[in-house]
């Protein structure tokens, strides 16, 4: 396969933003999401380009390749189809490679797939990669042979304002971390229940909530004024959206079980001053009952990743 000019930023945000699911395409004007979308891509090309950062990329990771395997690749698939691939790690684990799919000149299709992995598992087979990663708006489940992981839920700040929640539940402006604990004693509970909620959710760091606490955007839930859960969320930009991005979105285990799930982000849009804002969290397609809140709550699934094993 031949490697193609790189494209600039602005040609990789315009080939992203047809990939995005057509009911967020109203959510922002679409010079703003082409301008964050190639903010976005420009560490994809970066690491394209940057042997430096390649070198510490190989350094940290610690596997004997030089910097060079570690660049990102601007390459051919198809005729009609240009793909930036990425050797990446999952949790950071030189044990675990894998290929990501960083950008496509159009969307993924399934027949595309033999011919992508095909040319993934050559380009970095000196790392061994397990599977390949691709974002696709078609719904969890569209590709035969794969297995979808974290889809994207999202949906206006301004039309989840305004709504019923129970009136025992009530959010105050979280202070300080000293509910931390309480909060992975509950995340440990759901990850006895389900044991495949460790992969699926993590709790935030003490630093990550720290930060969040200090834009003021992490929340208490509250149910009859006793503390029960946290609920946040982060300034970022996803998909090329200005979003809040949910951070934390957790119930202790007496709560659960009442459908108060459904409630929280609405609750959350109430003190989030930026109404022009998406609000927007990733969930593993596995996790059923988050996924089921965010949809009762109005979130749109506009998309998300899938796996492919070796074929």
């Amino acid at each position: 396969m031949t490697s193609p000019t790189l494209p600039t930023t602005s040609a990789l945000a315009q080939f992203s933003l047809a990939a995005q699911h057509p009911v967020s395409l109203g959510w922002c004007s679409e010079s703003e999401r082409l301008s964050n979308l190639a903010d976005e891509h420009a560490f994809d090309l970066q690491l394209a380009t940057d042997l430096e950062l390649a070198a510490n990329r190989a350094q940290w990771m610690n596997i004997s390749q030089p910097p060079e395997a570690f660049l990102n690749q601007w390459l051919s698939v198809r005729p009609d189809l240009d793909a930036m691939l990425s050797i990446r790690f999952e949790g950071a684990n030189p044990a675990k490679p894998f290929v990501d799919v960083s950008a496509t000149t159009r969307p993924v299709l399934a027949a595309d797939l033999p011919t992508l992995s095909a040319l993934a598992h050559h380009t970095y087979a000196a790392f061994t990669p397990q599977r390949l990663r691709f974002w696709s708006s078609a719904e969890a489940g569209a590709f035969g042979g794969t297995q979808p992981d974290m889809r994207v839920l999202a949906v206006p700040v301004r039309e989840l304002q305004g709504r019923s929640t129970p009136p025992e539940l009530s959010l105050r402006p979280t202070l300080d971390s000293s509910q931390l604990e309480t909060a992975r004693e509950a995340y440990a509970d759901v990850d006895r229940l389900h044991p495949a909620h460790p992969g699926q959710a993590r709790i935030l760091s003490e630093e990550d909530l720290q930060e969040t606490i200090e834009a003021g955007t992490m929340f208490d839930v509250l149910r009859d004024g006793e503390w029960v859960g946290y609920v946040g969320a982060r300034v970022e930009t996803l998909c090329g959206l200005p979003a809040y991005v949910v951070q934390e979105l957790i119930l202790i285990p007496s709560t659960r079980g009442n459908g108060f799930g459904a409630f929280l982000t609405p609750m959350l849009a109430e003190h989030l001053p930026e109404q022009e804002r998406v609000m927007m969290g990733t969930i593993h397609v596995g996790n059923k009952g988050s996924l089921q809140a965010a949809l009762r709550a109005g979130r749109h699934d506009i998309g998300g990743w899938s796996w492919l094993p070796p074929l």
